[in-house]
Order: C-alpha cells, then sequence, then structure tokens
C-alpha cells in the first residue's frame, strides 16, 4: 500500500509545501490543524469558535483517510495562551472522549497572532 496525501486546498498547504494529512498503510498523521475556514480563509477570534471549526478540518481529513475521532490514538494541542486550553475542554472532551488518546498540551509561540489553538493528530485506521 502506497503513501496518500491528503490535502483541503488552503493557502499554507500550498505555500509552505505540506498535507494536512499523510496515509502510511494504517497509520494517519494530520498535521498541526487550526481554526481556519478553509474555504474563506478566515478565522474567529474566539478560542473557543476555533477549535471547534479545528476539530472540524481534522475531522474532515481524518474521513477522507478512512478513519475517524475514535480511532486517534495520539493528540497534541498547542496553544499560545495557556488561559485558553481550559475553555475548550468540553470540545475536546466531547471529540476525542471515545478514543482517549495519549495527549501533550505545550504553550508555545503560532505562525500568526490570530491562530489560539493548534491540534495535531495520529491515528490508526481501522482493519
Amino acid at each position: 500500500m502506497g503513501r496518500e496525501r491528503i490535502n483541503h486546498g488552503s493557502d499554507f498547504e500550498r505555500e509552505i509545501g505540506y498535507s494536512r494529512a499523510v496515509v502510511d498503510g494504517r497509520w494517519v498523521f494530520v498535521s498541526g490543524t487550526t481554526g481556519y475556514d478553509y474555504s474563506t480563509m478566515q478565522i474567529s477570534e474566539d478560542v473557543v469558535e476555533q477549535c471547534r471549526q479545528t476539530l472540524a478540518n481534522i475531522d474532515d481529513a481524518l474521513t477522507r483517510a478512512g478513519s475517524g475521532a475514535a480511532d486517534v490514538v495520539r493528540v497534541r494541542y498547542l496553544v499560545p495562551d495557556a488561559d485558553d486550553f481550559e475553555l475548550c475542554w468540553h470540545l475536546l472532551r466531547s471529540y476525542f472522549g471515545v478514543a482517549r488518546p495519549a495527549a501533550t498540551m505545550t504553550v508555545v509561540g503560532l505562525a500568526s497572532k490570530a491562530m489560539k489553538i493548534e491540534i495535531e493528530v495520529t491515528a490508526l485506521r481501522p482493519d
């Protein structure tokens, strides 16, 4: 089985030169994903709305890869402001609650001041 690349067609993917997700065998690697609506390239100022859109973007990539939230084994949360993270817990619990993946949250600088959360996941496609 070859390597499959999944793209949303965002400006970032094209300009930087990466894929939203890469499928290799059963593994699905979803790149760090933010709350941009890729159809408009707009992002909310609200961290909860950004988190909601981020999860929708991830879900789309996982679905296209033949996987889903229940198949996630690893998640990394990147936030510029640690105080924003707790505001997103209810969404994260709702999305990842079944899988309960290994997780890490790190406070970092992101590529744009507009970005308030970035999430990266690794999943396994079901047999």
